[in-house]
């Protein structure tokens, strides 16, 4: 029966996994929090950081003692690094991850496992930053913020709890759904603003006179542009592991701008009040919902 962890590993320890280690030391959630990684400078720093106990680059010394498993790579990362572990890892060990996209995760588990292990708990934090890495790590991280789980067919009620129980010990509300609507949901509410951030950048710095087009940049530009600054590495594995969805937030996306600059070309005032008001109405409504 699945309970409180005695030990918890943390594989890839970043800014999500690294905060989630500060948050469950500080609570005392784990009777341990340990770290596996490639590079045994970055586990050092991370724990110098306090983010973890102790640290192996052997799977063997830390990810068979553990009762939890939890992944922090690029998803792009998740099949050979399971590829890797998996032979350490106890079969009755609770495994989940922190991806931005699930349906992508679950398949790569199910092809190194030969099906879904009943432990196995997909699961996404939605918090971050810009920043990047361990030394960007806070404990606070997930406090009030949100944390989507999705259990597959084969997921044990037990393995969710235990889950469910270590979000919340660091300070999340966590929410259980599907995987097609997880994706679906992030597509449109967190993948698609990171492409176009990082699309209107790039644009930008391709202009012959980008240096002074940046340095008339206001609040608005510097706050919607935020995002892209965020790890290439990981977006362009969230853009390959969540393709269906991102393409179609980015058609009705397109769609949408086609409709506004019609109504811009043809001097539509009304048209273009309309949806200014609609979306202004839209935000102000939900101002709860974007705000800390």
């Amino acid at each position: 029966m699945d309970s409180q962890p005695r030990s918890i590993c943390l594989v890839g320890v970043g800014l999500i996994t690294g905060s989630l280690g500060l948050a469950l030391r500080a609570a005392g959630a784990a009777g341990e929090v340990t770290g596996f990684g490639r590079d045994p400078r970055r586990l050092e720093k991370a724990r110098a950081l306090g983010a973890i106990d102790r640290f192996s680059t052997d799977p063997h010394q830390v990810v068979a003692q553990a009762d939890v498993v939890v992944l922090g790579v690029p998803l792009g990362a998740v099949a050979p690094v399971l590829a890797h572990l998996a032979p350490a890892l106890p079969a009755d060990a609770v495994l989940t991850d922190v991806g931005s996209a699930k349906g992508c995760v679950v398949a790569d588990v199910e092809r190194v496992f030969g099906g879904l292990p009943d432990g196995f708990v997909p699961g996404h934090p939605i918090a971050g930053t810009e920043h990047s890495g361990v030394e960007a790590a806070f404990a606070s991280l997930y406090q009030n913020r949100r944390v989507l789980l999705t259990p597959t067919r084969a997921t044990r009620p037990g393995a969710t709890e235990t889950i469910t129980a270590m979000w919340q010990a660091a300070g999340a509300t966590v929410t259980t759904m599907s995987v097609a609507h997880h994706d679906r949901m992030l597509a449109m509410t967190s993948h698609l603003p990171h492409m176009l951030a990082f699309g209107l950048v790039d644009m930008l710095s391709r202009a012959p006179d980008h240096e002074e087009i940046l340095d008339y940049a206001a609040g608005g530009f510097r706050d919607f542009t935020r995002i892209a600054s965020s790890d290439p590495v990981m977006w362009r594995d969230v853009c390959l592991g969540n393709r269906e969805a991102i393409l179609s937030a980015l058609g009705d996306y397109q769609r949408d701008l086609t409709e506004l600059a019609r109504l811009i070309e043809s001097a539509d005032a009304a048209g273009l009040e309309s949806v200014f008001a609609s979306a202004k109405a839209t935000r102000d409504a939900n101002r709860h919902r974007f705000e800390d």
